[in-house]
């Protein structure tokens, strides 16, 4: 089985976001990047599935040089191989077209990525991916097994959980309780350095947004304390100041 994985490079969910002067990119300055949470599901779920069926587990990253620090880590927890494609992931379509060009040249039975990533939120890369291929799309999943050339995938909906049996190959979106992510031990982290890592050139694609500015959130204000007693006052405030009610 071959299965590709798909990882971001995220600040670091701690991280005190700040952005530039004209309000149009991160200010990355102090900024320490990780592999996007929800990506390790996928990746250690990946590497349960090579253990026990056999096979290989890829990881691709499209981005920058700077990525490669956590590409070598996802080797280091156990992926065989990886692809970083040579672009600054700035729109989802673009990404998502590097990832399905990489995937056309490759037999792979599974792509698996995070439900989304946590600077963005967006949770549309995998849809695209798949539409691209014409490969179904489980999104998310929350269990995911193979038998043969099936899958068998467990996902939340409203009220309950839906199980999904699908032919492969597929694109398939994680998030927990999918997998424990794991720790690269030291072994891991010094076989890391002679697993293959392979820079290609992005094909010519099409971005469909662009970003004209972020702005923080307002700050929040004060607490106002009311007297239990006077709950009139507690209505009015509702009503005119937080106008909720």
């Amino acid at each position: 089985m071959k299965i590709l994985v798909c990882i971001s490079n995220v600040p670091d969910t701690t991280t005190k976001i700040s952005f530039s002067s004209d309000n149009k990119e991160l200010n990355t300055a102090g900024v320490q990047f990780v592999i996007n949470p929800y990506d390790e599901y996928a990746l250690t779920r990946a590497l349960e599935l090579k253990e026990s069926l056999g096979g290989t587990v890829t990881v691709l990253n499209v981005g920058l040089a700077d990525t490669e620090a956590n590409i070598r880590k996802a080797l280091a927890i156990g992926a065989d191989d990886a692809i970083r494609v040579n672009l600054k992931p700035t729109d989802s379509f673009l990404v998502a077209q590097q990832i399905a060009e990489v995937a056309k040249n490759e037999a792979y039975d599974l792509i698996l990525m995070g439900k989304e990533s946590v600077d963005y939120n967006g949770a549309q890369v995998h849809g695209m991916v798949a539409e691209l291929l014409g490969w179904p799309a489980i999104v998310p999943a929350i269990k995911l097994d193979v038998a043969g050339n099936t899958a068998t995938l467990e996902r939340e909906i409203e009220g309950g959980k839906e199980i999904v049996k699908v032919n492969l190959p597929i694109v398939v979106s994680c998030q927990q309780p999918m997998s424990e992510p794991r720790i690269p031990n030291m072994r891991g982290i010094m076989t890391a350095r002679t697993k293959p890592l392979k820079v290609v050139e992005p094909v010519s694609g099409e971005a469909k947004t662009q970003t004209e500015a972020y702005a923080l959130p307002e700050k929040k204000s004060g607490v106002k304390l009311i007297d239990p007693a006077n709950a009139g006052e507690l209505i009015t405030l509702l009503r005119n100041e937080a106008k909720i009610i």
